[in-house]
């Protein structure tokens, strides 16, 4: 059946896509390490599992409002207020199917088809897609070392400013000299922002600054982005919110009444106990542990550049030395080890690889960086 020119002119996320292809690999039968994405190897915590059966033993699970339930929207206020000082009501929280469903209502509610949004690359792949589906211009720029004045002076006019912090897949944290810069150019140019703290949890050095943590972040127009995915290891829950200034909670609400209503209850209340866990500790020790013996694996290879990153569960790699063509290497590994990666084309960067490394025990883990060091050996030998 013919489908719209619409939808036509999209192309499924390359991160979905790869994921979608090993675990049909696995469903056949044949044995695959899949580095492609993040999926934590750790159960939600406790007192997430708890708060899902205590949901079951209510009389009703009834719809809630579209933004979600009144008392589940003042619990995450109070999160954003005590942990992120970002001075949040309830009504300015809007509970969301994951993420991704906060990023499209906000983009779509802030910026009219035709307009420009900077995205910094690398960058998550939804970014660029999400704004392709709406019909908005999205302009990549290089992800700087550090936010100055002079940079942020040099980027282009934009409607939006899309911020992920930290950030997938390099891990790097804004310190707060640079959320304090980034603000004060939002006041100057009259650019809003979009910031996504998806990963605000695994924090490895350094301390997380939200932007929004300013008595004026109203004015300015910024939009936050929580996920519990990440920060819990709650990939297939889909539990995610947005703090915005009420109007914009409003339209969001206006967009996503027809589209799905409120969010699952249940998920609700999985939402605002896993943000009331507490820090993820000892997930964060181990994923830590993980990042250096990879590191440790990949250490004085000269095709492959690996910097320590300073939060997140992915490793970001530069194998230019070795081809400018990861969408191949990538292929390659995948038909000849088994191993799936995910190729830096795919996050707006030939020429790098980004590995994620909380999914599997740690022999897995092991097994499958050595069979990358040694089709990438191979390789790099040949050309010489």
């Amino acid at each position: 059946m013919e489908t719209s020119q619409r939808i036509g002119r999209s192309r499924p996320l390359a991160t979905t896509a790869m994921h979608g292809r090993v675990d049909a690999m696995k469903a056949r039968g044949e044995n695959v390490i899949d580095f492609s994405i993040a999926i934590s190897h750790f159960q939600a915590p406790a007192s997430v599992l708890q708060a899902v059966r205590d949901g079951l033993e209510l009389p009703a699970l009834h719809y809630t409002t579209v933004g979600g339930d009144a008392a589940i929207r003042a619990r995450l206020a109070a999160k954003v207020v005590n942990e992120n000082g970002i001075a949040a009501t309830a009504d300015e929280i809007i509970v969301t199917n994951g993420a991704k469903q906060a990023l499209y209502q906000a983009l779509y509610v802030m910026a009219d088809p035709g307009d420009a949004v900077i995205i910094f690359k690398p960058h998550w792949p939804a970014y660029v897609a999400t704004c392709r589906l709406l019909g908005l211009e999205p302009v990549l720029v290089d992800l700087p070392g550090a936010f100055t004045d002079e940079l942020l002076d040099s980027l282009p006019p934009a409607k939006i400013l899309i911020i992920n912090n930290p950030h997938n897949p390099t891990g790097a944290v804004l310190s707060a000299d640079e959320t304090d810069r980034i603000a004060a150019w939002l006041k100057r140019t009259g650019t809003r922002a979009i910031v996504d703290e998806s990963y605000e949890k695994l924090i490895f050095e350094g301390a997380h600054a939200s932007l929004a943590a300013r008595p004026d972040w109203r004015d300015i127009g910024i939009v936050t982005i929580y996920s519990a995915s990440q920060s819990y290891a709650m990939m297939g829950w889909r539990a995610g919110f947005a703090v915005a200034p009420a109007t914009l909670v409003t339209a969001m609400e206006t967009l996503q009444g027809p589209i799905t209503a409120a969010a699952p209850m249940l998920m609700q209340l999985a939402l605002a106990a896993a943000f009331e866990s507490g820090e993820p500790s000892t997930m964060l020790g181990e994923y830590r542990q993980r990042r250096d013996l990879v590191l440790d694996l990949v250490q004085g290879l000269p095709w492959l550049r690996m910097h320590c990153p300073a939060s997140g569960p992915y490793l970001w790699g530069d194998i230019s030395a070795l081809t400018m063509d990861t969408t191949l290497f990538a292929e390659q590994l995948l038909n000849e080890c088994g191993v799936a990666l995910m190729p830096g084309e795919a996050l707006g960067m030939p020429g790098y690889i980004r590995i994620g490394y909380i999914s599997d025990d740690i022999f897995t883990l092991r097994r499958g960086v050595k069979a990358i060091v040694r089709f990438g050996n191979e390789r790099y030998q040949a050309l010489s």
